[in-house]
Order: structure tokens, then sequence, then C-alpha cells
């Protein structure tokens, strides 16, 4: 199953960069790396990302992260997966650049 991580672009270049990331600061704070299933990741976006550009949405394996991958209750107790460990470049799957449009953020095809 894809599971999905929304960057800004300087988060995103600077993973690219180093080749793994503790996260977003967000995620530092909590200790672990926030994602969303397809069906969490366009609200995530409105909530967090909000009249937000140049974010840039990746999407991940959730079966190749392993038992470091938790799936736990969070809004409205949905389980939403934590990866409790360093993300690697190598785990992308894909990368779309994740527009603003008048209604919102513009998803990929891919995800439909």
């Amino acid at each position: 199953m894809l599971i999905y991580k929304i960057l800004r672009r300087p988060e995103w270049d600077a993973f690219r960069e180093a080749g793994h990331t503790l996260g977003a600061p967000v995620d530092l704070a909590d200790g672990y790396i926030h994602f969303s299933t397809a069906d969490q990741v366009v609200e995530t976006a409105a909530k967090h990302f909000a009249g937000e550009s140049d974010l840039v949405l990746v999407a991940f394996d959730s079966t190749a992260m392993g038992a470091d991958l938790k799936w736990e209750p969070s809004r409205r107790d949905q389980l939403f997966p934590h990866l409790y460990r360093p993300l690697n470049l190598s785990e992308v799957v894909w990368d779309h650049a994740l527009p603003l449009g008048a209604a919102g953020h513009i998803f990929p095809k891919e995800m439909s």
C-alpha cells in the first residue's frame, strides 16, 4: 500500500541532497515521521498546508518499511502511518509537485 508524505520544497531538496531525513519540524517534535494514506492525504494537505504552494507529494511503499512503521490513531481516531526511524531516499516510489489551485491542492493522477 502506498503512503504519502507532503514536504515543503526546501525540506524535499534537503532530503534529496542528504539521501535521508528525520522529517519536517513537526516530525522532529513528535519523534516520528508522519504519513497519510490516499484517503487521508487531501485532508492532511488542507489542514496542515492550507494556502501553501511549492509543496512536493512523495509516495512510499508501506510494506517495505517493516516493523518501524506503526499504525496509530490520530484525527477522529483514524489510523495513520508513523515511521520510527530515518526515512531513506531509496524508499521513494515517486514524487510530484503539489500545486495550489483555486479550490485547494491539485493531486497527481497517480493517486486516482
